[in-house]
């Protein structure tokens, strides 16, 4: 964000002074210029907090939401983009070079002569293997050849740590296959979801003629591929029961796997998938696996390369000629979620060159842009969040000192990967080339497959970053006992240049960030996990039991959330997120707490420490969306919308209502017995 105008005197409450080259700078306090004062706090605090800037800043045509989300990543992709073009100025760069694959990955993205003259061309080889399958084996080896490259169909395969042993990579398969994600998109009966499913055999058809089929075999591509994608999910869990780890870890032998599924021969899939030795597999939804069993025979292998034509077209989409990419762009972005246009293709690039090509972008990004002692001040917020919840495990007055040990404990040995990795990962081995933009993608998908698999029968490696430091994010890994919170959170728009004030570090970085992350530990899911990352009952019967009843209290409320009319949270499936968000903003506050300005009682731009952590909190899930983009994620997401992961927290926490004097008959006033506690 740029700085403003200098103000009048008279407006200086809503600004800082900071002494810089022994000249007084005056910048605006973004606390004071978002806040909508016609909002009552107590009523919506979420708008009082954010309701200005939402009002001065619309969400654009080319985007589904906007924000402190999307302003941090316009900021990333600026600096992103400066190391992208700085790399393909350089056509001398030494052939297998970072600077290199940068440079031409980049260039090659924005080449659409290339693109356009290249048609389907990437595609060939792989479209000729599905036109070569003859019979199930070789259907089902295709469909693992298909998986290598970065497609998905028919289920979900992959490396991973071993729920129960966490220091073992094991192999898992899940339920998947679906051009529209979730099961609940194809039998959800309200008008939304029913006009979707019309339009999504519309853009099948549109996009089977674009790769060259006739109007009539597009037509009955479409239908096949709708009702084929049907029966996947019709033995598909939703959203809510695939949260649960126990129901969701079921490990068998090869052989009792290949019995309940007889018609599939594992024993030659996994070898096309780069599995040579394997004697158990770890099923997600076994249910899933006999209808898979059933469905590859039920279909013509007809039906099935037609099948398998659509889910590489639709993996790699966005990476070939323009009418391809519009028609792909118009259905999962503008159907899907509301968005009216693209967005200027070097974005587009920028952020494929990232998602592509991160590792090594990553290194250039903390040399260039990373502020000096990012690192070690993060680490600092993320150990007084960690000291106070400890504080807090200690006082619980509903868990029994045998457990409190054990919560203890593994609150102690949780991980936390700070800033950026110690160790890249190598990717030496992918060749990318200046002028086969789709090629390149597959390159680096191939990369990342080949990655995971070499990982199967290793021990795992506990220093492995599963983020970059550029991407404004963070993550609680239960089977590591880790958090991982990259360098760019340390971004807050309108402090650039300067240190924000401990009320924003701790209401973000505190509260939203590692307080989140940390109460991963110990929300519905992570709480079976014990201090080493294994999936084990840690807790006593009572316990347990009483855990239990505080997150059905807190699924309750979310139910009870309408985010558009008609439209309720799934509290069963966004309850670990909401659990994490109510633990993240007490932490955080408790940890503000220790820090000279709130003992100080420190007041700035008027307002005083508590309630510039609160508004903070509100600053940091600053995001409006389009109803579209709240749709999909109340169908498909197990976050709850930006506006209830801050009222839906703060209802519960009695400190907000004493700083903003919240009293019965405001609408977020909640009796004291309704309120609810858990770490």
């Amino acid at each position: 964000m740029q700085l403003k105008n200098k103000l009048a005197l008279s407006a200086l409450s809503a600004l800082f002074l900071v002494s810089c080259s022994k000249k007084e700078i005056q910048y605006e306090d973004p606390l004071i210029t978002n806040r909508d004062t016609t909002v009552n706090p107590g009523d919506d605090f979420f708008h009082y907090a954010n309701g200005t800037w939402f009002a001065k800043h619309p969400i654009p045509s080319s985007e589904s939401s906007n924000g402190i989300f999307r302003t941090i990543g316009d900021t990333i992709n600026a600096q992103i983009k400066n190391i992208c073009e700085k790399s393909a100025k350089n056509t001398d760069a030494v052939k297998g070079s970072n600077e290199q694959k940068i440079g031409d990955f980049y260039a090659s993205g924005m080449d659409t002569l290339s693109i356009e003259k290249a048609g389907l061309k990437p595609l060939a080889p792989t479209l000729a293997k599905i036109s070569a399958i003859t019979d199930v084996p070789t259907l089902m080896n295709t469909i693992a050849y298909l998986h290598t490259i970065g497609a998905g169909p028919a289920f979900s395969f992959y490396v991973g740590q071993d729920d129960k042993i966490s220091s073992k990579n094991a192999l898992f398969f899940a339920q998947g296959g679906l051009g529209l994600g979730q099961q609940e998109y194809y039998f959800n009966t309200d008008a939304e979801t029913t006009k979707i499913r019309a339009e999504y055999v519309k853009h099948i058809q549109k996009m089977m003629g674009l790769i060259g089929e006739d109007g009539t075999t597009a037509q009955k591509a479409a239908a096949t591929i709708m009702k084929l994608e049907t029966e996947l999910a019709k033995n598909s869990r939703k959203l809510e029961a695939l949260r649960d780890p126990v129901k969701n870890y079921n490990k068998m032998t090869l052989a009792e796997f290949k019995t309940s599924t007889p018609n599939i021969a594992w024993e030659n899939v996994l070898p096309q998938l780069g599995i040579t030795k394997a004697d158990t597999v770890i099923v997600g939804q076994p249910e899933f696996y006999k209808g898979l069993n059933k469905v590859v025979k039920a279909y013509s292998i007809d039906d099935w390369k037609t099948y398998l034509k659509w889910d590489v077209v639709n993996t790699y989409a966005a990476y070939l000629n323009n009418s391809i990419e519009k028609q792909n762009f118009y259905f999962y972005s503008t159907v899907m979620n509301g968005v009216k246009e693209q967005k200027p293709r070097w974005k587009r690039i920028v952020e494929q060159t990232d998602g592509s090509l991160g590792e090594l972008i990553g290194q250039v990004y903390i040399a260039d842009y990373l502020p000096k002692g990012s690192k070690e001040k993060l680490l600092e917020i993320g150990n007084n969040i960690r000291d106070v919840y400890a504080q807090h495990i200690k006082k619980l007055d509903w868990m029994s000192e045998e457990t409190k040990k054990k919560a203890l404990y593994k609150l102690s040995k949780i991980v936390m990967k700070v800033g950026y990795p110690d160790k890249w990962k190598d990717m030496s081995s992918v060749v990318i080339n200046r002028k086969e933009y789709c090629a390149n993608v597959m390159a680096t998908n191939k990369w990342a497959y080949n990655y995971m698999i070499k990982k199967f029968g290793k021990p795992v490696d506990r220093t492995e970053w599963g983020m970059y430091p550029q991407t404004y994010n963070a993550y609680y890994n239960p089977s590591n006992n880790e958090i991982c919170v990259p360098a760019c959170n340390i971004i807050v728009p309108g402090f650039e240049g300067r240190m924000p004030d401990d009320a924003i570090l701790y209401g973000i970085i505190g509260g939203s960030t590692f307080g989140h992350e940390i109460t991963h530990g110990f929300d519905d899911q992570g709480s079976q996990y014990d201090d080493k990352g294994n999936l084990k009952d840690w807790w006593t019967a009572e316990d347990k039991a009483k855990f239990t009843q505080k997150t059905k209290a807190i699924v309750a409320q979310f139910n009870k959330f309408e985010p558009l009319k008609g439209k309720f949270i799934n509290g069963d499936a966004t309850q670990g997120e909401n659990i994490a968000d109510l633990g993240g903003v007490v932490m955080g506050y408790e940890a503000f707490k220790k820090t000279n300005q709130f003992k100080n009682k420190e007041r700035i731009s008027g307002l005083t420490p508590e309630q510039r952590y609160f508004m903070a909190y509100g600053y940091a899930w600053m995001v409006h969306a389009k109803d579209e983009s709240i749709t999909r994620q109340i169908m498909s997401d197990v976050h709850s919308p930006a506006q209830f992961r801050v009222n839906g927290p703060l209802m519960n926490i009695p400190e907000f209502y004493k700083a903003f004097n919240v009293k019965e008959g405001n609408k977020m006033y909640l009796p004291e017995k309704d309120r609810v506690v858990i770490w």
